[in-house]
């Protein structure tokens, strides 16, 4: 069976392309690393969800928060690095999560106003995806993916940007983004089976886009 890190935004966008992979001769592996998330009461809920899941159904998780969790995940110290690069991507260690959002907050400067979908969005893909091609390559994986494509509420242009950038700047020739359209062969319509049995989030994930989400429903109620 062909090893995949699977990059997790959350357990409702995971589920279904993790039993395919299984179906489909694939082992994988969790990375969960989403500092992106806010509140820190947010990011845990949607953390221990995906952690949840992942031991309910005996997949491995790593989780780069500050330890790894899950069957077979090991016990590998979480002090990943990437670095500087042409883009400005930021150094950051993995710690605690008010580290981790105060490193993702810095790629994101400049860029608070931008829409969803936007160039806010894409600096946040390759933050994170920089992220789980360093693992990769540091952890003999040949793939990794990322469920950030599952969701229709994401432009898979920007993801399969993001996922190729992430090979070239960070995954040194040791990994390979796997750019599969995770909306097809009837995986949308399974993830939204699945995704009855966790909690569901309502906006992306950081402040910027939990600001336009309140906006919006303001708007939409007077």
């Amino acid at each position: 069976m062909e090893k995949v890190l699977l990059h997790s935004c959350c357990a409702p966008c995971s589920a279904a392309i993790l039993e395919w992979m299984g179906q489909n001769g694939y082992k994988p592996v969790i990375l969960f690393y989403n500092p992106n998330i806010f509140p820190e009461e947010e990011y845990l809920r949607r953390k221990n969800e995906i952690v949840r899941y992942a031991h309910e159904t005996g997949v491995a998780i790593v989780d780069l928060d500050g330890g790894n969790a899950g069957d077979g995940a090991g016990q590998e110290a979480a002090a990943r690095r990437i670095t500087d690069n042409a883009e400005g991507q930021q150094a950051v260690t993995m710690g605690d999560w008010e580290q981790q959002h105060a490193g993702w907050l810095k790629c994101a400067e400049g860029l608070e106003g931008e829409p969803e979908r936007g160039r806010r969005c894409l600096a946040c893909f390759k933050h994170r995806l920089c992220v789980a091609a360093d693992y990769a390559a540091s952890h003999g994986f040949p793939l990794f993916t990322t469920t950030l494509a599952s969701s229709r509420w994401k432009d898979i242009r920007q993801i399969n940007e993001a996922g190729l950038y992430a090979q070239e700047q960070c995954g040194r020739g040791l990994t390979r983004f796997w750019d599969r359209n995770w909306r097809k062969g009837g995986l949308y319509e399974r993830r939204n089976i699945l995704a009855r049995q966790f909690y569901n989030q309502q906006y992306c994930g950081c402040e910027f886009s939990l600001r336009q989400r309140e906006r919006f429903t303001e708007t939409k109620n007077q």
